[in-house]
This record gives structure tokens, sequence and C-alpha cells, in this order.
């Protein structure tokens, strides 16, 4: 994967995937078995060189774990603020992009439009990643895929439940599904369904790989048997306009008590936040024993680390 960009899951194999989510569980594994006493060699391939960030939108997780990742495996890192980048305003997005390629060795980029990620890739050099984009969330998904994975195991006999807005992490779990193999059911109010062109790129990768996709309005029979019930905001960054609306239809989606009921007794919640307490989850089970929300934020670091990596130096060596 040297050199290449990631734009959403779907580019890539499923070995592809697979080879990313096992960097990242020998990076994690490396990370958590160092002691202060006796640290582990530092891995620092990345050293002397530079990861652009650029931000559209707010982010902690986002900001933090790419910034964090980086200098962890000894690279730096510029990062580039709506407020002095003014992609598109001060500067054309093209000319941004032929711009960093002359000093910097990747760029993240965490954007309103999907299409603003694609006119990088076509201008720039340097690989291109997908930090949020209203098309797909690529790498909120390795690392939600890399959770699932630590607490449920292979994913092939299990069923992963999504109710909520059916906006750029519902399209990047079926993408993941499509790719992977696992069942995915999606439960959206009417009108909030993943786009048809997801869906209709979803079903011809799920032919290939076997997947079970199912889509449908009721929020009961998405979670039913479940094994992972995801969510999140019903009302993402830029939509704010329609939030009126939106609040009026989400509540039955609501991810609380009685919904859980009807999982399997032992499934996990997750959210890749941030959360709207009250809204798309209840504190008592965002809070309880179910839920897995702050794991999957750390595997934020660990997934990231794997596909800087795998973009910059073609991956971790076999021997390491």
């Amino acid at each position: 994967m040297k050199g290449r960009d990631l734009l959403t899951l779907a580019d890539l194999s499923a070995s592809e995937i697979h080879r990313i989510l096992a960097t990242a569980k020998t990076l994690k594994s490396a990370k958590n078995t160092q002691s202060n006493s006796a640290p582990a060699a530092e891995y620092r391939p990345l050293t002397g060189q530079t990861l652009a960030m650029i931000f559209e939108k707010p982010s902690l997780r986002t900001r933090a774990t790419f910034a964090i990742g980086m200098q962890q495996l000894g690279g730096q890192v510029v990062d580039l603020a709506a407020e002095h980048l003014q992609m598109g305003v001060r500067e054309t997005v093209p000319d941004v992009a032929r711009n960093l390629e002359r000093w910097v060795d990747v760029i993240m980029a965490r954007v309103f439009e999907h299409a603003t990620l694609e006119t990088l890739a076509e201008h720039a050099s340097i690989p291109i990643i997908n930090g949020l984009s209203d098309y797909t969330h690529p790498c909120q998904i390795l690392a939600d895929l890399l959770t699932m994975q630590e607490h449920k195991g292979d994913l092939s006999a299990r069923k992963i439940a999504y109710v909520g807005d059916g906006y750029n992490v519902a399209n990047s779990l079926l993408f993941g599904a499509g790719k992977l193999g696992y069942h995915l059911a999606v439960g959206c109010p009417a009108g909030y369904l993943p786009p048809d062109d997801i869906v209709a790129r979803a079903y011809g990768l799920a032919k290939e790989s076997g997947a079970t996709l199912e889509l449908c309005t009721d929020p009961i029979a998405t979670v039913q048997d479940a094994d992972v019930i995801y969510t999140d905001s019903w009302v993402s960054m830029g939509l704010e306009a329609e939030a009126a609306e939106r609040e009026r239809a989400f509540p039955p989606y609501q991810v609380n008590s009685d919904l859980l009921r009807h999982a399997q007794l032992d499934a996990i919640v997750m959210h890749c936040l941030p959360a709207h307490r009250g809204m798309e989850i209840t504190d008592e089970v965002m809070d309880g024993p179910q839920s897995v929300v702050f794991d999957q934020a750390e595997n934020r670091l660990h997934a990231q680390k794997a596909v800087l990596l795998e973009l910059l130096v073609g991956g971790m060596p076999a021997s390491h």
C-alpha cells in the first residue's frame, strides 16, 4: 500500500484491511507491554517524515490520535486548522495539494465534502488519508473492526447492527461488511437510510465476500439477536439546519436499555463519539458494562498508526 491514498474502505482489498488490523494489534500489544522500568526498544520507522493535518471540522479524537501516532512512530506533524488554511477560499484545493506535496510526506484531511479529498488526491503525489468526510469515515471503522475483534473474535458468525442516521459511519460499515463478509443490519428512519449509490456498491462487494446486508426502518428488528449495536449522532456536523426535524424522527432509534434487551445478552455497544447523551444513546448504556466506546477511541491511535506505516513505508516488517 506504500504511496497509495485511503479515501474509503471500498478502495482496499480484504487482505489489506486484515493486514492493517494485524499491524494495529501488534502495535497496541507492544505499547501495552512496555514498562517504565524496562521500556521496550523504540520503534520509529517514520523518523524524518512529516504528516500534514487539515481540519475543516472540529476534532478531538482524529487530531489527537493522528498527531500522537505519528510522533510515536518517529515522525513530525504540522496541524493546519481551518482558520489558518482557508482551503478553497484563500487558496484553491489543487494549489494547497501542490504546495504541501513539496514539504510533507502524507496528508490527513477532515473535511465537509468528500470531493475535497478526491481533489487533494488528484493533485498531490503523496498519500491522502480521509480523516472524515460526508461520504465515509474509514479510519474510524478500522478502529471499530479492531475493537469488535478484541471483544467478539471472528466476525464472520456475528451480527452487527447499526441504528441511527445513514451517514458516513453507516456508509463505511457497509463497505467494511462488503469487503470482509460479516452480517450487518442497518436501521434508519424512512428518508435517512444510506444513499442508493453506497448501498449498491456495498451489495456489489457483498456478492464477492458473502456478506449479509440488511436495511430496514424497524429499530427492534435491526438489533434482534445482534452481537454488536452501533450508533452515531443524529445531527452530524454540517447538518445543524436539520436538527429539529431529525430530533423528531430519531427517538425510536435511541440505544437504551429497552432496545438493548432485543440483542444478545452479551452484546457490546459502540459509538464513534462525540455522543449526545440522552439523544442517540442514554447514560445508562454508554456508561454501562456493555459499552466499549472508549475502547474504540483508544483504538483510533493504533489503527491509524498502522495506516501511516502502510502508506509511508509499506507496513511493519515481519521480523519486528
